[in-house]
């Protein structure tokens, strides 16, 4: 049970803590500098509200990017942003050491590429170094935050939260925005939603190890993969997977985004498809990085994908890259 009280989290000793962090990377945002211009007042006047319990979250502002799908991303006001990490800080370490160790995503020392070695590693063992044929099954979960049911995620953090307070606030945050009906979804874009989608999914994580009792599983967000050498077990799985989503947390899988595929063949996972012997940037991820340091080619960019490239078998790419716009990456 999580033991820190609402009235040790608001204190102006924390906010102002909790803003030397918010602000990383953020200083010259307008929004984050005009917070600044008067932050005194700001955080007296923040900690006020939440000590007498009259803060409510305000509204968000949308706007679009592609990354590289499309995505609807909306931006709550600094005073938000700034509540958002103040709980986010208090209780992420409680939830993450409950998380299983094959959630990957939104996970310090986690993220895609230990994601990728894990199932580079998993593969390994399910094939017998590759001599044997080792069955993949990737699945995909249908408008992920969009469909976060509200009344569930608080019943779960009911049962891990005593305290009223930090409750309530944290459902103010969780009621502030729904997207297609009322009580339904979480912002792409808060903080607090990374933590808990986290949270929401560690119910099916543990479903999968404790109930369907799946060694080779790997999460990373609303994608996952199970391996297993047969393929008519992995297919014996998939409606008992389907019924646990649909009853206990309202979700389904993509019809598009479910296969059965073997190791051999190559599977596409979290940007890259694995062989048993290499591993290479799926076809849209080159395409993107062409077109990206073709047209912003700025050091900050070569050198993010510079790190990328190294993760795989991309001398071709990086040769190709080099020829069309005299990028060494």
């Amino acid at each position: 049970m999580f033991i820190h009280t609402y009235n040790n989290i608001i204190t102006i000793e924390n906010l102002l803590s909790t803003w030397n962090r918010f602000i990383r990377g953020k200083r010259h945002k307008k929004d984050v500098m005009e917070y600044e211009l008067h932050l005194s007042d700001n955080i007296i006047y923040l900690h006020s509200i939440l000590k007498d319990k009259s803060y409510q979250h305000s509204g968000y502002s949308a706007f679009h990017v592609a990354d590289p799908k499309p995505r609807n991303i909306h931006k709550a006001t600094v005073q938000d942003r700034l509540v958002h990490h103040l709980i986010y800080k208090e209780l992420y370490w409680y939830f993450d050491k409950r998380f299983i160790y094959d959630s990957y995503s939104c996970r310090v020392n986690k993220g895609v590429h230990r994601a990728n070695n894990r199932f580079k590693k998993f593969a390994g063992q399910v094939s017998k170094n590759n001599t044997r044929t080792c069955y993949v099954l990737k699945c995909d979960i249908k408008k992920f935050f969009a469909s976060v049911d509200h009344n569930i995620l608080k019943n779960i953090l009911t049962r891990h939260i005593q305290d009223h307070d930090i409750l309530h606030i944290l459902f103010n945050i969780i009621d502030s925005f729904h997207s297609t009906r009322e009580g339904v979804g979480l912002p792409l874009g808060n903080l607090t939603s990374q933590l808990l989608v986290n949270v929401y999914m560690h119910e099916f994580d543990m479903f999968m190890k404790q109930e369907l009792r799946i060694k080779y599983y790997i999460r990373y967000a609303d994608d996952f993969v199970i391996m297993h050498e047969d393929s008519n077990y992995l297919k014996t799985l998939l409606p008992k997977i389907e019924m646990f989503l649909k009853d206990t947390l309202k979700l389904a899988l993509h019809d598009h985004k479910v296969s059965l595929e073997t190791y051999a063949s190559g599977v596409d996972f979290l940007g890259w498809v694995h062989f048993p012997y290499h591993k290479q940037l799926r076809t849209v991820t080159k395409r993107n990085i062409i077109r990206k340091l073709h047209k912003y080619a700025k050091p900050e960019t070569v050198t993010s994908y510079r790190g990328l490239l190294g993760h795989g078998d991309t001398y071709k790419l990086r040769k190709y890259i080099k020829t069309r716009t005299d990028i060494d990456v």
